[in-house]
């Protein structure tokens, strides 16, 4: 858990605000419906910092509540501010907090845990069922999330920043830190090989990190051929793999995403299993095992050998970051004997999968939720990466920023790129940033 400020009576901080002032927002009240609110703020409670937001990513489930009002299984019951990728500076600090002043510069992590319960007490604080997630609709009533001029936090989920790192790689030590837990929950060993499916924000990340816990081979999969080709030349990843559109060549087949030419991905859905469709499903496992093959090929795996059931074909760990069933599909397939297939992306809820290809071949399947005590060790490999050290590859975040849009009143043309692949001038979209 991270570290609580305990020990000797804090000082007594004088707040610079009033008692209560009133802040711009950023609020969604049903799908596209974002409105710009004036909303009020209290000074800082016990425990707690107030933290003048600069920099907020849009992520994924960003993208999903802008356009539904919901994501995967949580629907939105209440107006909701969005964004939970996010740093800033301390401008109050309440009573009995230590070690902050006004000035610092923090990254929030935005999780909220009960602190008590045994879930929490083992670290795995991620699990906690009384979690309350800054944008996320699970909690109710929920918890607002950092698209706001200033937020009130509790100090213990601010992480001091050295100068060094820049407001808008602190944001992206959220997706890093998703990033950070997938490797740690895969544990590779030194020289292993990896596949990373989906090359979105978290997906680049999780094959960096791969690479920086000693994997020798990385490949990086995606339907987009600007982000594959993104990863290679930034040192994401050592090999690419563009999925071919469509996946499948048979009029009952579908692609892995439906792309119009607007440069919007949408992830695509097998559906409900009956009778009827058994066919069309043996088709999507034999279309996967002929990727995993394409795949494999890259790194000297070849797809003969795979395609005869070769026992010592694969990857040793496969990170599925697209959530979708045809790619746990591939990831199983793509996976060697007594390999792991790590679930990082949340997509398809129920998903039919050919569990005999992991059971018989001792493929271990692990899911991961957010992260816990990633952001120290986020922090650690940002200041490595700014001083150049040995042994530090990880590529520049600063540098996976594509778009910025500044100013609250600009929320609403930045969800609408963020949930594209290319903009109008057809320029690759990778994260976009809304600065405040």
């Amino acid at each position: 858990m991270a570290p609580s400020a305990t020990g000797e009576t804090a000082p007594m901080h004088l707040p610079v605000t009033s008692k209560a002032s009133t802040i711009n927002a950023s609020v969604l009240h049903g799908p596209q419906d974002l409105r710009l609110e004036r909303r009020t703020i209290e000074e800082p409670s016990i425990g707690e910092l107030q933290i003048a937001v600069k920099t907020t990513g849009i992520c994924g489930s960003d993208v999903s509540y802008y356009k539904k009002f919901a994501n995967g299984d949580l629907c939105a019951c209440m107006p909701l501010s969005l964004g939970h990728e996010s740093s800033g500076t301390v401008v109050a600090v309440g009573p009995q907090v230590l070690g902050f002043s006004i000035g610092d510069r923090v990254a929030l992590e935005v999780g909220v845990p009960c602190g008590q319960c045994g879930i929490c007490r083992k670290g795995r604080y991620n699990l906690c069922k009384r979690m309350r997630f800054r944008s996320s609709a699970k909690s109710v009533p929920h918890f607002q999330g950092t698209l706001q001029e200033r937020i009130n936090h509790p100090a213990i989920w601010c992480h001091k920043l050295p100068e060094n790192i820049s407001f808008d790689a602190a944001a992206l030590l959220e997706p890093l830190s998703v990033a950070i837990h997938a490797v740690n929950r895969a544990t590779p060993a030194p020289g292993s090989t990896a596949l990373v499916i989906g090359a979105g924000t978290v997906g680049l990340l999780t094959a960096a990190m791969a690479r920086q816990s000693g994997c020798a081979a990385v490949t990086i999969a995606d339907v987009d051929q600007g982000r594959v080709d993104y990863a290679i030349s930034r040192g994401f990843a050592t090999h690419g793999y563009v999925v071919p559109r469509p996946l499948h060549t048979s009029s009952s087949s579908s692609s892995i995403y439906n792309s119009s030419n607007s440069g919007t991905s949408t992830p695509f859905d097998v559906g409900i299993m009956t009778p009827a469709s058994t066919l069309s499903f043996q088709s999507h496992l034999d279309s996967a095992k002929l990727l995993a093959a394409d795949m494999l090929s890259l790194t000297h795996a070849g797809p003969t050998s795979l395609l005869a059931d070769d026992e010592d074909n694969g990857v040793d760990v496969t990170f599925e970051c697209t959530g979708k069933e045809i790619c746990m599909h591939t990831s199983l397939y793509a996976t060697r004997p007594g390999g792991k297939v790590i679930m990082v992306g949340m997509g398809t809820p129920i998903q039919t999968l050919p569990m005999s290809v992991a059971h018989l071949r001792e493929i271990d399947i692990l899911g991961i939720f957010r992260y816990a005590n990633t952001y120290a060790t986020g922090i650690r490999l940002l200041c490595a990466q700014r001083r150049g050290g040995p042994g530090s590859i990880l590529p520049s975040l600063d540098d996976m920023i594509t778009h910025r849009f500044k100013g609250l009143h600009a929320a609403k043309g930045a969800f609408e790129l963020a949930s594209r692949t290319v903009d109008d001038n057809g320029n690759l979209v990778l994260k976009v940033v809304i600065e405040t």
